[in-house]
């Protein structure tokens, strides 16, 4: 219980206050505030929602099938004619490459071959040296 209340002299006191008070702002000090809104009912919200969704999905639908997308069209058409044929230019080095390995790697083993071969005949011949110089020699 507040001080006031209970002293008899200052209850008399602020009986004059308080009727200001409540006077000039009347019993909102004691009452809740209350929030003034307006009911929209479910369905009008529902509508406005489909109604902002439908308009931002057509906006989309304009901007993309402007001028612009046929160009944009046109230009992936043309950039995939371009993969096609650098992509035959690819398969025709890829094989030309292949022709030049195997190519290559036959001309390996030859030499190899005629190396070994030349050997053959150096050893032959250094023999035949010596066999002719044995006979000179005796």
């Amino acid at each position: 219980m507040p001080v006031w209340k209970s002293c008899r002299c200052c209850h008399n006191i602020m009986r004059p206050v308080r009727r200001r008070i409540r006077r000039h702002f009347g019993h909102t000090l004691s009452a809740k505030r209350v929030t003034i809104r307006t009911h929209r009912p479910w369905y009008f919200q529902a509508v406005l929602s489909v109604g902002l969704v439908l308009l931002g999905a057509g906006i989309t639908y304009w901007l993309m099938h402007d001028g612009e997308s046929d160009t944009a069209r046109e230009k992936l058409q043309q950039v995939m004619q371009e993969n096609k044929a650098l992509e035959v230019k690819l398969v025709g080095a890829q094989r030309e490459l292949q022709v030049e390995l195997a190519t290559n790697n036959n001309l390996a083993k030859e030499l190899a071959s005629i190396h070994d071969e030349n050997l053959k005949i150096k050893e032959d011949l250094v023999f035949y040296k010596n066999m002719v110089e044995r006979k000179k020699g005796r």
